[in-house]
């Protein structure tokens, strides 16, 4: 079996790069190891950034995203017992975010896919890479039926996340890799009950950090922070909505609603960039090049960003095989994938409570959020950061 591209990852990454890949006349097969039923039910992020919204409409898989999703114009955070809001329609106008979950995304670009004849294979396992620093690399497989299968293809885009194959495919030596480990985790859950809020909620307070967030007008996220080795078990529906009231009723008149909790999980907080993000023909992207820290909301965004960068790459090599754009893929996407490190490392020192702090850390955490909150430009800067950079327009090449 043959393609143009070969694609590990029926995450967003991999499944918006086969779906732009497609519209460019440019072939490919997606492996994934989960079934469809699990990544389509698979909730991750649900903040998508202004360039992010946009680049799924132009692609033409937008429609039930401009229905359902919710667009929100600001952000509130919370702390010292007042809420302080950032108005992005002041800040950085015509910008905005919009809510909508990640597991919607991916069925949208499934459907796509499928419609257009795509060949996404789930369930499949003992995914391997071979021969990436030649113009021939394949990958094997077992197939859903239980074949060894192979694929051989021009290029292999690995977006199969932080633990898949792709990047421990690379030889040792090649990447250097950057980590910062957090010293919490978020507990999280998805509730059937209606947001309290019109717009997120950033709270900070000594008992830790909290955030309301939604999925859609019935469905609402909420976070904890609480210990990276922290017990699931240990927090019974009854302890966790007892924990955000006190973490976030801290401002008069707001009264959190409670409801059926229908998921809950805890994540590790961490950082993680992979430099760099290539080697031969094998290329990374999304969570199998970077991890961030969820606070900034910049993980599926980011993504999408390095997909773009790739397909543009790949466009130009297929057309004339030019290998100058995909030889340049990792020092395109570097400098806005540590932009998105720094923001989301930013506001999570901005916003967490760390055992390690003193009464002077504190207070100059605290002054800090009044600088946010009180600053045009302070606030700008979060602003431009949160709804997303604009894209750069590729420079047209001079002779």
């Amino acid at each position: 079996m043959r393609t143009q591209v070969g694609i590990i990852g029926a995450g967003p990454a991999g499944l918006l790069l086969s779906h732009l890949l497609h519209l460019r006349g440019i072939e490919s097969v997606v492996l994934e190891r989960r079934s469809r039923e699990y990544v389509e039910r698979r909730v991750r992020a649900g903040v998508l950034e202004q360039g992010t919204v946009d680049t799924l409409i132009e692609a033409g898989v937008g429609e039930r995203l401009k229905r359902e999703g919710l667009p929100h114009h600001g952000i509130e955070l919370r702390y010292g017992g007042a809420g302080h809001r950032i108005p992005f329609e002041r800040l950085v106008p015509g910008r905005s975010i919009t809510v909508y979950g990640q597991q919607e995304v991916v069925k949208d670009l499934i459907a796509a896919r499928l419609a257009d004849g795509g060949d996404v294979r789930f369930e499949v396992d003992d995914v391997a890479v071979h021969d990436i620093d030649t113009d021939r690399p394949y990958l094997t497989f077992t197939g859903s039926a239980g074949a060894e299968e192979r694929l051989d293809c021009d290029v292999i885009a690995g977006c199969d996340g932080f633990h898949g194959v792709s990047r421990t495919s690379i030889p040792e030596g090649v990447l250097t890799e950057y980590r910062r480990d957090y010293p919490f985790a978020w507990l999280g859950i998805l509730a059937r009950v209606k947001p309290s809020s019109e717009e997120l909620i950033y709270a900070r307070t000594e008992r830790g950090f909290a955030l309301h967030s939604m999925r859609s007008p019935e469905i609402s996220r909420f976070y904890l922070q609480v210990a990276p080795d922290e017990d699931l078990a240990a927090w019974p529906d009854e302890r966790i909505w007892a924990e955000l009231r006190a973490r976030l009723e801290t401002v008069p008149g707001f009264t959190l609603a409670t409801g059926d909790i229908v998921e809950r999980g805890i994540t590790p907080m961490r950082g993680f960039v992979a430099e760099p993000m290539q080697y031969g023909r094998l290329f990374l992207a999304g969570d199998a090049a970077h991890i961030v820290p969820p606070t900034g909301a910049k993980g599926l965004n980011l993504a999408v960003a390095d997909v773009r960068v790739l397909t543009e790459a790949l466009a130009r090599f297929f057309a004339d095989g030019s290998t100058e754009a995909l030889d340049g893929y990792s020092r395109a996407c570097l400098p806005r994938v540590w932009r998105a490190q720094h923001f989301s490392w930013w506001m999570t020192t901005l916003l967490h409570t760390f055992e390690s702090d003193d009464a002077y850390a504190r207070r100059l955490q605290t002054s800090y959020l009044d600088y946010v909150t009180s600053s045009e430009a302070a606030g700008t800067t979060l602003a431009e950061n949160y709804v997303g950079l604009p894209y750069e327009t590729p420079k047209e090449e001079t002779s």
